[in-house]
């Protein structure tokens, strides 16, 4: 069965529980379904030796060729059973995942299930008796939250009920409720002077250059509606605290920043981030405090968070648990923009020009040839050298796209045409008129970032996409042929990451072509930031597997290690990276094989390592390179160490030896201390 068949057949199923994009059917209901259907969804399970007993129900996804296999032992005996097992099995892919929830405390629970029977089910009366009790009671108000065993039960104690033996019943005495923390929600919308994190990260991608519609969900005090509106943008916002009477818009773009966290009603939270995904129509991008255990201990707990000293309630996340957070709540993949930050977008075609322009190099492309004097009188020839400046605009495109740009992706194709032809006619002659080398290595260069771009979405395990941005589909085309190509491709090098004598051969070839490196042999590559696009692509896709956890990389980070053998990246920040010393205020280990991030802060001044030896990971060319060799020459002469070496010292050493020769450092001085 091909995906084709699979969708058809579905589209015919009328019995079931129909949502948008799948039909939950019980496996009782098989005898209705077209037989090609009811034959071969049994015959996946037995494939994937999934046992009768270990699923019951079948969720039919509509538009992708996907289905799962759910297990509800208790499908028949509880009112609202809860999942047990789940295995989603990709069929495009075939591939399949397993997921167990007998262990988790907040299961998923199903609803409705008359709706997964058959009319002349024994069961279908009480079932249906069952919804309209919950009906009655106000359960299915707000449907968003209900999903989960917790949030169902929590619910059903707000409305006055009891559930006993699957049936609701009237509260006969109420529990008077505990007294409330007192919690200053309000106090958590700080005051400030400039963009939030989030919205810089909307400028630093051009969502902010007036094509995009805003909407700042718990937006505070309206900091950042200010300055949007200052600019022209179209952006407005809610908050219940400070802006409770604004409506609620559909927009383009919807902030989610900083709300999940000072939310403690669990319920409230999930309600909070489905009501902004629902007025998404491009992408939301959430973003939450980050913390680890340390700095977390010194607060009082408070459900599943803390009480700040300002009395307020704060939920602090690790990166990889708000991931899977967003990821269960949505249903979508969420796409780490930095720590603590990231896109959800609803526009799958937004979504794949924004992963190629994260993964794309652009290059200033400099005028590097001029047009060989024209001997013959061709006419077309004599044109390009009459209008030069409009053909060097079409060949500063074709090395931007690595290709002969369509009609429309060319500005001024009109002109081009009325004068020469076609764009590829007149490719044709300024090959035979320019130097091409700038040409091959821009293709090289499109069709690697195209690579790292496929190897990512197979990294984090990406559906494929079944519509792709035209430009998408003209690279593919040009570049690689067809699209199985260029995934074959993806794999390969995907794979590749693995092997670590490869990624070892691949750091020696890195240090010996990028301007400037630190290689511990064996063991590591250590680079400025700025050089991580000059890297092979092997190493590029190294990086970039472990910045699929982090987000990307933001101005404070620094230096980048590449650790060879032991599949980890680490990411360096600096107090200011331009002074002679700079201390280290913040490391962060990305651990691939884990899934999970370290992050080590040295807020204590004392405490931060210095960089020695800068000058190692300057380029030659760098304003301030002679002045740094010269100090640091200086420098690791008077502290006994070698100075074309990686060196570690701690902070106090440093300055316990350069206080007892009576020395301090002075920018790019090495100054005696005054003797008292």
């Amino acid at each position: 069965m091909d995906q084709i068949i699979f969708q058809t057949l579905v589209k015919q199923i009328k019995i079931g529980k129909h949502l948008p994009d799948a039909i939950y059917l019980h496996r009782d209901t098989f005898s209705e379904l077209p037989q090609p259907l009811s034959q071969f969804i049994p015959a996946v399970a037995n494939a994937l030796n999934i046992q009768d007993e270990n699923w019951h129900l079948v969720k039919l996804f509509k538009k992708d060729f996907r289905l799962s296999l759910l297990s509800y032992p208790d499908f028949y005996q509880d009112a609202y059973p809860s999942l047990k097992q789940s295995v989603n099995v990709d069929l495009s892919k075939l591939t399949h995942k397993i997921t167990d929830y007998t262990q988790s405390e907040n299961p998923p629970i199903l609803h409705r299930k008359e709706t997964m029977i058959l009319p002349d089910s024994p069961y279908i009366e009480e079932f249906k008796a069952i919804t309209a009790e919950g009906e009655a009671a106000g359960l299915y108000e707000n449907t968003r939250i209900i999903g989960f065993k917790r949030s169902w039960e929590n619910l059903i104690n707000q409305k006055g009920y009891d559930l006993v033996d699957g049936r609701l019943f009237r509260s006969s005495t109420f529990l008077p409720q505990k007294e409330s923390a007192g919690i200053d929600r309000h106090k958590t919308a700080i005051v400030r002077h400039e963009l939030s994190a989030p919205m810089k990260t909307l400028v630093k991608h051009g969502y902010l250059e007036g094509n995009f519609s805003i909407f700042d969900y718990g937006c505070g005090r309206g900091d950042d509606l200010r300055e949007l509106e200052a600019h022209g943008l179209d952006a407005i916002g809610w908050d219940p605290n400070f802006q409770p009477d604004n409506e609620k818009v559909n927009s383009d773009i919807v902030n989610l920043g900083f709300v999940l966290n000072v939310i403690e009603d669990q319920d409230e939270r999930l309600d909070a981030l489905l009501s902004a995904w629902d007025l998404t129509q491009k992408f939301l991008i959430v973003s939450v405090m980050l913390a680890n255990d340390n700095y977390i201990t010194q607060f009082t707990p408070y459900k599943d968070g803390v009480i700040t000293s300002r009395n307020t309630f704060q939920k602090y996340y690790a990166q990889s648990e708000i991931k899977s957070y967003i990821e269960r709540s949505l249903q979508e993949e969420a796409i780490p923009v930095s720590p603590g930050i990231f896109y959800i977008f609803k526009d799958k075609l937004e979504e794949q020009e924004y992963l190629q322009r994260k993964y794309q190099r652009h290059h200033q492309w400099k005028q590097l040839t001029s047009p060989q004097p024209v001997e013959s009188k061709d006419k077309a020839k004599l044109l390009i050298t009459q209008n030069q400046a409009l053909f060097e605009q079409f060949w500063q495109v074709c090395l931007e796209l690595g290709r002969v740009p369509a009609n429309d992706e060319f500005s001024e194709s009109n002109t081009i045409r009325d004068l020469i032809g076609s764009h590829k006619k007149t490719f044709s002659l300024l090959e035979e008129m320019f130097d091409t080398e700038e040409f091959k290595q821009a293709e090289k260069n499109r069709k690697e970032d195209l690579l790292l771009y496929f190897a990512m979405s197979l990294f984090e395990k990406r559906k494929p996409y079944t519509q792709q941005p035209e430009g998408l589909k003209r690279d593919i085309k040009a570049l690689f042929g067809e699209y199985k190509t260029a995934q074959h491709l993806a794999t390969e090098l995907l794979f590749a990451i693995s092997d670590t004598e490869l990624v070892e051969k691949q750091c020696e070839k890195a240090h010996a072509s990028l301007p400037v490196s630190v290689l511990n042999q064996g063991h590591s590559l250590i680079l400025h930031k700025q050089w991580i696009n000059d890297l092979p692509l092997l190493l590029r896709t190294y990086t970039g597997a472990a910045l699929q956890m982090y987000g990307e990389l933001n101005e404070d980070v620094d230096l980048i290690k590449i650790h060879i053998t032991s599949g980890k990246l680490t990411l360096t920040s600096y107090d200011n990276f331009e002074q002679s010393v700079p201390y280290l205020v913040e490391r962060t280990k990305i651990k691939m094989a884990d899934q999970d991030i370290d992050f080590f802060d040295y807020v204590e001044e004392k405490r931060r390592p210095p960089l020695l030896n800068k000058h190692l990971y300057m380029s030659k060319d760098a304003e301030n390179y002679e002045k740094q060799l010269s100090f640091d020459k200086r420098l690791a002469k008077l502290m006994l160490y070698d100075y074309q070496k990686e060196t570690i010292l701690h902070r106090f050493e440093l300055e316990e030896q350069l206080n007892t020769v009576g020395t301090m450092i002075k920018g790019y001085r090495l100054q005696k201390t005054k003797k008292t």
